[in-house]
This record gives structure tokens, C-alpha cells and sequence, in this order.
């Protein structure tokens, strides 16, 4: 089995071991994705949502399967088509005769993991209802407002955009992801390992929880407390400003773009066993929480990742 990734203080020794465990569990199935699977979990402890694109057949829907079944989460799985309705995400209110009422019939987004599988193959009007359950944590359907339940983590995937039968996410949609990331192609000896080892849906049915939802909780409590120095802040505010300067960048990035690259920092240097960030953290997770934020000029090639790359490289460290 893989060695347990090195989480240490500030957590209890408790939390940290089972935290060290997940994150080995979760890479003995997606195998040679050590930096994915990492960003993952910082998503996770930030308490944001993930969007993951790329090709399909890469482990996307085993990488989110993999962390509900180490984390021990409530799971449920959406496949998102054309014909999918926000009703059939969120829940519908269903007359009951004898009672002489409504009763509210809650949908899979009622779950602590939601695998929204495709998000772009749904229209619009879907996607959006998902969206705004993931930035309010609840939906208020015939005027009555239902909680989700804590801790509430999106993991979505989508194609990509030349694939026939997709909807782009609008600009201001990405916005509701945390990070997004690629998996890509596994390396030569990660693929070998995983053509010779045994069905990945066999993998998962073997790992066991090592983490209550409580303990996620606590776990993004701890997260929220990791110090960020007023010269970090200053390292943020610097990327975000150049951000708005570049030549090729027609907009870009907004204050909450900022918040959630402070917050994904914080997370990652808990992962490396740190009560403080410093500007490694931020250029680990930048290129994650940035890119899908930032929209090219009409003028550029509209690469966002590159663009992401060349506001890291021109931003001194404060």
C-alpha cells in the first residue's frame, strides 16, 4: 500500500493520521495523479467545489468515487443529459391526498459527495440550479428552504468544449468552482500498474473510511485558522491586480477570486503540515483557482492556463 502522505501539526495526531490514510487510499486507486488527488483534498478542507475537465476514460468519476469512499461521505451520482431537469436534481413537491398537503421529495443533491457526471451536457437552465445550491447550500423549492446536508462537496466533470452535445458553463458559473483541473493521460509505469492490476470499481469497494463527516468539519475549522501574514495578503493582492493589467486578459480576477485563492492556500499548507502559508502555497494552488476564472482578450489565443502561468511568473514575491 502507498505510504501515507506527510500531514503533521497543527492537527490532533488523530485527525492527521486519518487524513495521511485518505489521501494513500485515494492514491493506491488513481494511480501516478499524486498533485491531482492532493488538489482534491485541498478543495475539500477549503470547502469549495471541484470541476475536473478532460477527455473521457482518464478517472475522473473513479477519483470522485475513490474520495466518497475514504471519506465516508453520503454519495450520490448525477449523470447530466439534455433532457435533465432542475426538478430532477433538487427534489419536487408532490401533492399527498390524505394529508391534504405538499410534501417536499428531495433529489440526489440531498448528499454530502455529489458527482455531477457531464455537467455540460445538461442545458443551461439545469446547470444553473445546481450552481445555486452549490454557492447557498440549500434550495428553496414552492417558498419552504431546505438545507443541504454538512459537509456538502461537489466534484463535476465535463468534456471538453469541441465534444459534440455540450453547453459551456458561463464565466460567471466557473466562478462557483474552487479549482479546476485536468487529470490527463496516466504516465507509462502508472498505466502499466493500472492494465495489470485488478477492475478500479473492485479498487474502490475495498477502501474503508477513514474520516466522519464531523471530523471534514473540523478539519475545515482547523483549515480556516491557518495564519496568512499581511505580505502574503499583499503576494495575493499583487496577482490579482496584474490580472487586471494584462494585455491579453479582458477580465480579471475578482475579490472572490482572491478569497478562494487565500483559502486553497491555507488548505494546502495544512497538507504539508504548516499553521501558516507561505508564497509556495499560493503558486501551488494559483494555476488551479485561477485559470477558469480569468477571461482572455479578444487578442489572445485563449489559453487560460497559460495565462494563469505568465501572472505567476511576472508577480514578484512580497
Amino acid at each position: 500500500m502507498t505510504e501515507p502522505a506527510a500531514v503533521a501539526a497543527p492537527l490532533p495526531t488523530e485527525l492527521r493520521e486519518a487524513l495521511a490514510r485518505s489521501i494513500a487510499q485515494v492514491n493506491t486507486v488513481v494511480l501516478g495523479k499524486r498533485r491531482e488527488v492532493r488538489l482534491a483534498f485541498v478543495c475539500l478542507l477549503a470547502g469549495g467545489h471541484l470541476l475536473i475537465e478532460d477527455l473521457p476514460g482518464v478517472g475522473k468519476t473513479t477519483l470522485a468515487h475513490a474520495l466518497a469512499a475514504t471519506l465516508g461521505l453520503k454519495f450520490q451520482r448525477v449523470q447530466f443529459t439534455s433532457d435533465l431537469l432542475p426538478s430532477d436534481i433538487i427534489g419536487v413537491g408532490i401533492f399527498e391526498r390524505e394529508a391534504n398537503q405538499f410534501r417536499f421529495h428531495p433529489g440526489p443533491l440531498f448528499t454530502q459527495l455529489l458527482l455531477a457526471d457531464e455537467i455540460n451536457r445538461a442545458m443551461p437552465k439545469t446547470q444553473s440550479a445546481l450552481l445555486e445550491a452549490m454557492a447557498e447550500e440549500q434550495v428553496t423549492v414552492d417558498g419552504v428552504t431546505h438545507p443541504l446536508p454538512p459537509p456538502f462537496f461537489v466534484v463535476a466533470t465535463q468534456n471538453p468544449l469541441d465534444f459534440a452535445g455540450t453547453w459551456p458553463l458561463p464565466d460567471s458559473q466557473l466562478d462557483r468552482f474552487m479549482l479546476r483541473m485536468s487529470l490527463g493521460y496516466p504516465d507509462r509505469d502508472a498505466e502499466r500498474a493500472m492494465l495489470a492490476a485488478d477492475d478500479r470499481r473492485g479498487l474502490i469497494a475495498t477502501l474503508s473510511p477513514c474520516l466522519a463527516p464531523e471530523q471534514i468539519l473540523e478539519l475545515r475549522r482547523v483549515c480556516a485558522g491557518v495564519f496568512a501574514s499581511p505580505a502574503l495578503i499583499e503576494y495575493v493582492q499583487a496577482l490579482l491586480a496584474a490580472s487586471r493589467e494584462h494585455p491579453d486578459i479582458r477580465i480579471g480576477l475578482s475579490p472572490r477570486a482572491g478569497l478562494a485563492v487565500l483559502a486553497a492556500a491555507r488548505a494546502h499548507a495544512l497538507l504539508a503540515g504548516r499553521a501558516h502559508c507561505v508564497p509556495e502555497d499560493v503558486q501551488a494552488v494559483f494555476p488551479f483557482v485561477a485559470a477558469h476564472r480569468l477571461t482572455p482578450g479578444a487578442s489572445s489565443r485563449g489559453d487560460r492556463d497559460r495565462l494563469a502561468l505568465q501572472l505567476l511568473e511576472a508577480t514578484a514575491v512580497r
